[in-house]
């Protein structure tokens, strides 16, 4: 499902999708949702509710669950519980606590819905080049990146910026230009 949205995305970049929630609460999306909730650090710890990923597999059933939240979402009676706050310490051994808040089983699943669904069509909008928000993309790449061209490419970079200059009636250039080549 992920690859056929992002494929549409990337063939028609103004396509209106308007059958989205139907992508969410559909039961393979629900199911790759739990299983990624499931195999998290994080489904050990309970939300407000008390359950863990274990206890929805051993005491409720996965396909139980997940057809009781596929009706709510459908009929629109699934509304999110409040998290659960836990102070967890600071990096950095300072001595300072930050609030973590834990959501609950059926929160996670649905959220992790949502994300399956809408990251193939954003992703789509990306450029090679853009390191925000991108899965297994973090700023030190893109420090790398920078550091690799400002010490070895960026004269041959400069040089293609002057040729594509001198060819075209605008100046205006960017930096991805240089990146991308």
């Amino acid at each position: 499902m992920q690859t056929k949205l992002h494929r549409w995305t990337v063939a028609d970049p103004g396509r209106r999708f308007d059958d989205l929630f139907n992508f969410v609460h559909d039961p393979a999306t629900l199911l790759a949702a739990f299983d990624r909730v499931a195999g998290n650090q994080g489904a050990r710890t309970p939300g407000v509710d008390g359950l863990t990923a274990t206890d929805v597999e051993e005491s409720v059933s996965v396909p139980g669950f997940l057809n009781d939240l596929r009706a709510a979402l459908k009929d629109g009676s699934f509304r999110p519980l409040p998290v659960r706050e836990r102070s967890i310490p600071k990096p950095g051994g300072s001595g300072k606590v930050r609030k973590l808040g834990i959501p609950t089983i059926a929160d996670r699943v649905v959220q992790a819905a949502l994300k399956l669904v809408l990251e193939p069509i954003f992703e789509a909008d990306f450029k090679p080049v853009s390191y925000e928000f991108q899965p297994r993309r973090r700023a030190q790449d893109a420090i790398a990146e920078i550091h690799y061209f400002g010490t070895r490419g960026i004269a041959g970079c400069w040089m293609r910026i002057s040729r594509r200059a001198s060819t075209r009636s605008t100046t205006r250039l960017s930096w991805t230009e240089c990146v991308t080549g």
